[in-house]
């Protein structure tokens, strides 16, 4: 595997070295000086976003604080190859789904040149809020609703999945898609066989197709839980989370409180998962990990909403050095007040909740900074 030269070698280690401490605790002085780090190595190495950055007037003297990183919305993935590389080192490719529904629409990607620092986000990440309870060295049986990495290698989601199945997973783990095909009667017997818990694990719409094949239901083990993603809009529905989640509850025996959502996006390295297992005497809010921040931005100002007021999701991933790492999302969140904690303690004050996407965000982001990048 080609790996990254120079000072990105350097910004790595210092990343991978975080992720690997085990610590949640905040470290705002150690984020904004890797921030800044990653900062000047991406606008030294990936041209476009040198040229968004440069028609908004920030450099690296300018920048002084990573909150004035200039962030790229996602939509810019599918016009421009967002790489801080060589194009030769890249060794895979991750792409968005493709399911808006237009025909040969446009699919954003991200380029590796290492998978290492995703992996390295992931693995911690789902563990604190998918399997807090898994003891060291311990495994649980991980049923997983999409395909494997084998079968859609450009799937970040399926990527992650199978990185979790051979981290965390018993033998008797395995995947119930296969060609595009959910295997339901597979997936049923599996469940209705679990002897001990398990973790259920897929996208949204899955778990809606696997219950509508079946009328019966099943009680998995106490001490199961499952993890959702994707977002409640298919092809051509839309189902509320709490219908899912009670009709989850009442066909499974698994309670809401055990039923944990996933906010991830290809462009990002690292994901957000809901606080329910994590911290469950806390309100249910998105979490990320240490090395992520967070911003809910006014789109009309740029400045950071009043809390309690929807805002533009906008993500700063350490996890991202290999690409860019401010990405602004299409997506509304709102803060969500954690319980207040003292410093160097495990645990976060505040999160959020996805309110939904914001009408045009991303076509009008999209166009705006790919004609930046391109010189416009």
């Amino acid at each position: 595997m080609n790996r990254p030269e120079g000072n990105r070698t350097a910004l790595d280690q210092k990343v991978l070295a975080w992720m690997g401490e085990g610590s949640w605790a905040r470290d705002d002085e150690r984020f904004g000086a890797l921030a800044l780090e990653t900062f000047a190595y991406q606008l030294e190495h990936c041209l476009p976003y040198r040229r968004f950055c440069e028609a908004r007037g920030a450099s690296v003297d300018k920048v002084r604080d990573w909150r004035a990183i200039p962030a790229v919305p996602t939509g810019a993935f599918k016009e421009i190859a967002l790489r801080s590389f060589a194009p030769e080192c890249e060794v895979a490719t991750f792409r968005t789904s493709g399911t808006s529904g237009v025909a040969n629409a446009r699919r954003g990607e991200l380029h590796l040149d290492t998978l290492a620092l995703y992996e390295a986000s992931l693995l911690p990440s789902l563990r604190r809020h998918v399997l807090p309870d898994l003891g060291e060295g311990d495994r649980i049986r991980i049923l997983v609703l999409t395909p494997a990495a084998e079968e859609t290698p450009d799937s970040s989601l399926s990527h992650m999945f199978s990185c979790a199945v051979a981290s965390f997973g018993t033998p008797d783990s395995g995947f119930f898609v296969e060609r595009d095909e959910l295997q339901v009667d597979a997936a049923w017997r599996a469940l209705s066989e679990a002897g001990e818990p398990v973790a259920l694990c897929g996208t949204a719409f899955s778990f809606v197709h696997l219950l509508e094949a079946r009328p019966d239901s099943i009680s998995l083990p106490a001490g199961s839980r499952i993890m959702e993603t994707g977002g409640f809009k298919g092809r051509a529905r839309e189902i509320p989370r709490d219908e899912l989640y009670a009709w989850l509850e009442a066909r499974l025996a698994v309670p809401r409180e055990r039923i944990v959502n996933q906010y991830g996006m290809t462009e990002l390295g690292s994901q957000f998962y809901d606080s329910v297992l994590a911290e469950p005497d806390a309100p249910r809010r998105k979490l990320g990990p240490p090395w992520v921040r967070v911003r809910l931005i006014d789109p009309t100002s740029d400045r950071d909403v009043e809390p309690g007021q929807p805002g533009v999701i906008t993500v700063h991933d350490l996890a991202n050095t290999g690409s860019v790492a401010a990405v602004t999302t299409a997506d509304l969140g709102v803060r969500i007040e954690g319980v207040r904690i003292e410093p160097g303690e495990h645990g976060s004050e505040w999160g959020f909740e996805v309110l939904g996407r914001e009408p045009g965000a991303e076509a009008r982001g999209c166009s705006i900074a790919a004609d930046l990048m391109l010189g416009g």
